[in-house]
């Protein structure tokens, strides 16, 4: 990789500060969801074992360089606890200013958790000085949280440039996935783009188009397709004023070699609600006042084809309405089809985007598919192309 990971040095008796993702739901202060918090787990442990004196800088919320009583870290704390089993200790001052002397007491092992970085103004202003007080406290930079990456604030960009400079465990993986599946992938790469807008993924596909060799697309943004090829798409969530994008998006793939897969057959429903009454119809069939929820059976048979014949697998969005069932259906089917083949080492698959996540989880796919990034944002402007501020300050 261009870049050097915790292999590359000697954290013993070092000040490390690590850039982790602690940007978790909470409900009445307990942590609701602690995924993020435990794929941080392995590179916490690895330096603290191997003597390290860590520092951990991280954001909740957005309380807007401003001191909010309510977006503390310290309610995260136990379930970073739970996650690595280590004791934590929480430097209740607001961040680099005024813990230097906590700092100065840490023996080696020992971990600690800064306040909510962004309390300070000169974290997302990536002000230099901040950057010189937070790189002062310690003698090593970590991050750890590539969800955070595509900010160029002084915890993921600044740091990287102002210490010596290191990817974390959960850092290394995802990029190395994302490597594998889009950079240098075995082919053929078959992408699956869900969600409910066309407008909020144009990056996405442009660049998609010219990287992978088919893709589907479902959700919301399959209506705005079929709208635009002519089909009647009823009272479905559907961006009509964008069919002339689509039609030019369809142009750019056929010529650039990318097939494009909608949907065969659809599920309509007249009510958007749990368990409501259905039918399964041709794709050119929607009645007026039904809406497409789902993909149907047939859709789903011609996608496990392409899934089996395919080498790689990139996903970000769901099939359909997922969260209310039986809408999830196509989805489930896909994802199930998906780990599947990945258990059986015939595939690579590499899935992200928070609906994304979500939805692997209701399938019970999640956990057999080759990697399921954590990130949001960070994850969708990967796909898009774009440079990351935070993965670009760490290559060698």
């Amino acid at each position: 990789m261009p870049f050097r990971t915790l292999d590359d040095f000697d954290p013993h008796g070092k000040r490390v500060l690590v850039r982790v993702d602690l940007n978790v739901p909470v409900s009445k202060g307990r942590v609701t969801d602690a995924t993020r918090i435990e794929a941080h787990a392995p590179t916490i442990r690895a330096l603290a074992e191997a003597g390290a004196r860590v520092i951990l800088l991280a954001h909740f919320g957005r309380p807007k360089g401003k001191v909010v009583e309510a977006l503390s870290l310290a309610q995260v704390v136990p379930a970073l606890v739970g996650a690595t089993g280590l004791s934590v200790m929480f430097a209740e001052e607001s961040g680099a200013f005024d813990v230097a002397q906590r700092i100065a007491s840490m023996s080696d092992g020992d971990v600690m958790l800064l306040e909510n970085i962004r309390m300070h103004p000169g974290e997302e202003a990536n002000d230099p000085a901040f950057v010189a007080k937070l790189a002062a406290l310690g003698d090593a930079y970590v991050n750890d949280a590539f969800s955070a990456a595509h900010r160029a604030h002084a915890s993921t960009e600044g740091l990287a440039r102002a210490l010596p400079a290191y990817a974390g465990r959960l850092m290394a993986a995802e990029l190395s996935a994302l490597e594998r599946a889009l950079t240098a992938p075995e082919r053929p790469v078959v992408a699956i783009v869900g969600g409910a807008k066309v407008s909020t993924k144009l990056d996405l596909l442009g660049n998609l188009i010219h990287k992978v060799d088919e893709i589907v697309i479902g959700g919301g943004m399959a209506n705005t397709f079929l709208a635009a090829q002519g089909l009647p798409v009823g009272r479905s969530l559907c961006e009509h004023e964008m069919g002339g994008t689509a039609r030019e998006i369809l142009g750019k793939a056929a010529a650039a070699g990318c097939a494009i897969h909608l949907p065969k057959d659809i599920v309509v429903a007249r009510a958007f609600e749990a368990n409501a009454p259905h039918e399964t119809l041709p794709a050119d069939a929607c009645p007026e006042d039904a809406m497409i929820l789902d993909a149907g059976p047939e859709t789903v048979a011609a996608l496990a084809a392409r899934f089996e014949a395919a080498r790689t697998v990139v996903w970000n969005g769901p099939l359909g309405a997922f969260e209310l069932p039986p809408f999830n259906a196509a989805t489930d089917a896909a994802a199930k089809t998906v780990a599947a083949l990945t258990e059986a080492g015939r595939l690579l698959s590499v899935a992200g985007g928070g609906d994304t996540v979500a939805a692997l989880n209701v399938s019970g796919a999640a956990a057999r598919f080759s990697y399921v990034s954590t990130a949001g944002g960070a994850f969708l402007e990967w796909l898009e192309g774009k440079t990351l501020p935070g993965v670009a300050a760490l290559e060698a």
